[in-house]
Parts: structure tokens; sequence; C-alpha cells
């Protein structure tokens, strides 16, 4: 067992570290607050797709054993988020990383729902899709992606660009690690094969999560326990210049922390970045009675997943990183 001495040196010594592994990408970044504040009587909650109009929001609310995973969504109005309701589709099975069209007209997202209603038993991850024809009309049935997208190895963290191509995770062996980035193009018949990602974002360990911009300039995806790391799961970012992916930088501090980030989602529009966070913020005199206990475990920083919202520029970011 290290002492506390030894352990604030390594701690110490982590943070230099990540501090020198982002100073080429510094900005100023404000400190991530709340994204959907007063959700605190759930477990997990965690990634995150707003529509166009920022009033539209899918996520994701799991038990802590995560057996019971389903979708939500929530509306904004008056910069108020009413209460979360299920979707009509999600509740039997585990449903999860919603992503919302371009268009709004399309919500990806993972399931391990079998491929027939005539099947009872769930199947290895996949990326389904339901539609509708208008913003004001009720969702479709769910509908699975298909080959050559999904096979039989899992699926996860849909991400579209503008033009339909398409990002996610997966534990094929065609990995280069345990998890890896992939992409597959749409063509007019449907998607291309996928392809993991280089290794300028994907390594031996796991990368999941990507989000991909709009215009497919940028690509942030998390990366696990990284030796540029800050510590567990931190966010990466790489560029795309003259067709090829730049080396990955971890995001700067207080994006990233110590404990588990995860889940990106950028509105492009405004700037902001969410994330899904387990990050902790200890009571600073300690647990002295339940009053204190019960404050910290009802808090929104208790370590818990839970989802956040950041003021952030990806291409001041690139202009301020310098060539590779």
């Amino acid at each position: 067992m290290l002492s506390k001495k030894l352990l604030s040196m390594k701690n110490s010594c982590y943070a230099l570290l990540f501090c020198f592994s982002v100073l080429s990408f510094s900005q100023e970044v404000s400190q991530p607050e709340a994204a959907i504040p007063g959700l605190t009587q759930f477990d997990k909650i965690r990634d995150f797709t707003l529509d166009n109009t920022g009033a539209e929001a899918y996520f994701t609310i799991q038990s802590q054993t995560e057996e019971i995973s389903v979708i939500v969504t929530a509306k904004k109005e008056l910069e108020t988020w009413s209460p979360p309701e299920l979707v009509r589709f999600s509740g039997r099975y585990r449903d999860m990383e919603p992503f919302l069209s371009p268009d709004g007209l399309r919500l990806y997202f993972v399931s391990n729902r079998p491929l027939h209603d005539s099947i009872n038993k769930p199947k290895d991850f996949d990326i389904w899709f339901v539609e509708r024809s208008d913003v004001q009309k009720e969702w479709s049935a769910p509908i699975n992606l298909g080959g050559p997208v999904n096979t039989e190895h899992n699926e996860f963290y849909p991400s579209l660009a503008e033009n339909g191509n398409l990002y996610f995770t997966s534990d094929s062996p065609e990995s280069i690690g345990k998890d890896d980035i992939f992409f597959s193009a749409r063509t007019k018949d449907g998607y291309s094969k996928p392809v993991s990602l280089s290794a300028s974002i994907n390594s031996e360990g796991f990368e999941y999560n990507a989000y991909i911009s709009r215009d497919e300039s940028y690509l942030i995806f998390g990366g696990y326990n990284r030796e540029d790391g800050l510590g567990s799961g931190d966010l990466y970012i790489s560029f795309k210049r003259d067709g090829e992916w730049t080396q990955a930088k971890p995001l700067p501090m207080p994006i990233n922390s110590s404990y588990m980030d995860y889940c990106p989602f950028m509105d492009e529009s405004n700037g902001v970045l969410y994330l899904t966070s387990r990050r902790t913020k200890n009571p600073t005199e300690g647990l002295e009675d339940m009053d204190t206990l019960s404050s910290f475990l009802n808090s929104y920083e208790n370590g818990n997943s839970r989802l956040y919202q950041v003021k952030f520029n990806p291409n001041g970011l690139e202009r301020q990183g310098g060539q590779q």
C-alpha cells in the first residue's frame, strides 16, 4: 500500500506528464458542468445526442449492474429540461448509445435484441435505427442496420457524418487491439466493408465511443489507460489532414480527469461538448455523519456516470496544435 505522500507524488507526476502531453493543444477550457441537472436518482446515466435545435435529447439510463439499459428522451423549453421519458421502442432488451442523424429523421442506437420478434433470446450487440418522416412524427419499429456493418461480433456507438459515413466501435478480430474504431463509407446500396482506423487512432488497447464531426474533419473518441492519459479512460482528438488522420492527442484538463471520461458528443452549432464522466468531488472535510454521507451520495459528482457539458472549440484546438 502506498503512503499518502507517495500517492500524492505519483498523482502529481501523472498530472505533470498529462500537462506536457497536451501543452501544444492548450486552450482555455472551463470546468464541465451538469448537462441535465436533477437526475441523481439514477445509478448510471451515459451517452448523449441532441437535435439541431438543441431541444430534443436522447441518452441512456442503466441499472448499477447494467442488466437494465434503456434509451430515454428529454425536451428543453426555456432552458429547462423536462423529466426523461422512456422511448416506446426501448425497455425489453439492453439498448444504449443513441445518435441522431443530422436531419433528425433517424435515430441510431445499439441493442442486443434478436433480429426477429419470433426469437426470444438476445444476441450480440448490433447497430439498429428507427426513423420518422417528420420530426413531429412517432419513431418506426427498430430496423437492424445489417451487414457488412453488423457481424457476429459486437458493434457499438454509431456516429455519422453529414454525408452518411459511419464510425463505430467493434471487438472484431480485425481490430488492431481489443476494441477499435471502425469506418464504413456510405454507398448507394448501403455501407462498405468496415475497416479499422489507422494506428494514429487505434492501439493495442481499448478505443471506443467515437464522435465524428459533420464534415469529417475531426474525430473525438475514448482511449483507455493510455500512457499519455490522465488515468482510466480519457477523451482524445484526431484531425483529418490530406485524407489522413493525425496522431491523436488527449483533450486538455479539465475536460479529461483522473476518472473515467467517455461518450463524447459535439453540439457543433453552439460549440458545446457533451461527455459522460465518473468524476468524483470528495467532501473536503471528510464524512462526519450520515447527513454528510447522504449529501455526498446524492450529489452530482459522486462517482456514478453523469452527463456533463463544456464550451469547446475543436477547430481552435487544431490551430493551436501546430504540425504533427
